[in-house]
């Protein structure tokens, strides 16, 4: 039996992987968030409320749990809000991470940790995972400091065994969740025949969220250490993903326009080419992500 601590469990990402990890015979699950439990179902795991920028509630929560593993996808991933609420996303992005490794190496617990194509600048993406990281914005160095912090961990004091799992603009449908994706946006928008205006110069892996829970399982099950690239298999921009959905849903294509990043007044920077080479997590991890218009099928079946 493997105990499997999870942060963020409300989020997109940790939703996923209580459905993922409750249905696995060898795992004990134990799910964290801030606040209540907003999972749509209780049983198969226990719930345990911790909040990760209060560093005694993650010392006492992990301390009593003393998982085998714990997965960190917690984090404040609204680019925009980082820029302008830095102390915010430091306390979230950074110290917390320093918060669960101190919990992780004091009951010699496993930790993944998510971290985002963000820490790089995106001149010449697709990247694999032995790239140097380039921040161009707060919410990507926050996340690249966050990094360093696991990276460094086994410096100081007992070591803590580690494994970065990165990944790349995340979709998919969560109970009760607010925030909208590119193909619910797209296929919302065409229905009502409205016209959009979609970037044609900027280029992701997009990441079914199921996916992503799978290959931090994996990583997990394995106890793999180093990083991985855990994300969608192709490099697509906003303009492709958004006529792939169309094609799907049988909508008018003729109402997506094109446009470049540079009609966009956003808050922060980001980068122009990202996405990943995924070999090293097929290798190792036995790791086989969706398509993106499998992914756009397995949104559909859910919508139902």
């Amino acid at each position: 039996m493997k105990k499997i601590l999870i942060t963020g469990a409300n989020g997109l990402l940790g939703q996923k992987l209580v459905d993922l990890l409750t249905k696995q015979p060898n795992v004990e699950l134990i799910a964290t968030a801030r606040g209540d439990n907003r999972l749509p179902f209780s049983e198969g795991y226990t719930y345990q409320s911790m909040d990760i920028t209060d560093r005694q509630q993650v010392l006492d929560v992990i301390g009593k749990a003393k998982p085998d593993v714990v997965i960190h996808g917690a984090a404040m991933t609204d680019v925009d809000k980082c820029e302008l609420q830095k102390d915010a996303c430091w306390a979230q992005n950074v110290s917390a991470v320093e918060y669960i490794i101190d919990a992780c190496r004091a009951v010699d617990a496993f930790l993944v940790h998510v971290s985002t194509d963000f820490i790089f600048d995106g001149a010449n993406g697709p990247y694999d995972e032995t790239a140097e990281a380039n921040p161009i914005s707060f919410y990507g160095w926050s996340k690249q400091a966050g990094e360093s912090a696991v990276k460094h961990a086994e410096r100081s004091g007992a070591p803590v065994r580690w494994a970065i799992a990165r990944t790349v603009l995340v979709y998919g449908i969560a109970h009760d969740m607010s925030r909208s994706n590119i193909i619910l946006w797209v296929k919302k928008s065409l229905e009502e025949g409205k016209t959009i205006k979609v970037v044609t110069d900027q280029w992701r892996s997009p990441t079914l969220a199921e996916d992503l829970a799978m290959g931090c399982y994996l990583i997990a099950d394995q106890e793999a250490q180093g990083i991985f690239n855990i994300s969608g298999k192709e490099v697509l921009t906003p303009y492709d993903m958004a006529i792939k959905t169309a094609d799907y849903f049988g909508l008018d294509k003729s109402l997506i326009t094109q446009a470049d990043a540079s009609t966009f007044t956003q808050v922060a920077r980001r980068p122009p080419r990202t996405g990943f080479i995924l070999d090293k997590a097929r290798t190792v991890l036995g790791y086989d992500p969706h398509s993106f218009e499998e992914g756009i099928a397995v949104l559909a079946s859910q919508l139902k």
